[in-house]
């Protein structure tokens, strides 16, 4: 297989250990299984979205989407599948479906070090919003917030 066979869906309860395993990879201070089950099944705002190929999970990506305003909570691919543009897949398709649950505006935040996914972020028409400061519990690194008419 050419690895073209890539699929969006939205997650389910089986996709969450794999889930779990990309995040911990991906960040220093990574959400636990509980966290997804909650957003899962307590949080009525939450949306998430998983890229398959070939049945494994490659990346995900999730959202509140609260009245008109969509906060990114999470977005992440796994190592040997970056550098693919596969966050930018995976951010256009949360805008769409954000978009679809009425909302107008997405904000997000990311390290202020980060400069490969703001760089992404302003791609895609983000803007840069306040700083909030000590944001990173693992650093105190501060957040900057970013933000996007839909």
């Amino acid at each position: 297989m050419n690895g073209h066979m890539l699929t969006f869906r939205f997650m389910e309860e089986q996709d969450i250990d794999q889930i779990v395993e990309i995040e911990h990879i991906s960040f220093a201070t990574p959400w636990s299984k509980e966290a997804f089950y909650n957003e899962l099944y307590q949080n009525q705002f939450a949306l998430y979205i998983v890229l398959e190929e070939q049945e494994k999970i490659i990346g995900y990506c999730g959202v509140w989407v609260v009245v008109d305003e969509a906060h990114v909570t999470n977005v992440a691919v796994l190592p040997e599948y970056r550098g693919r543009k596969l966050g930018e897949a995976l951010m256009i398709k949360l805008m769409e479906v954000a978009r679809q649950r009425g909302a107008k505006t997405m904000t997000l935040e990311v390290r202020v070090s980060n400069h490969v996914a703001q760089s992404l972020y302003r791609k895609m028409g983000f803007q840069n919003g306040g700083i909030r400061k000590n944001y990173y519990t693992d650093n105190q690194e501060d957040g900057l917030v970013m933000w996007v008419n839909l």
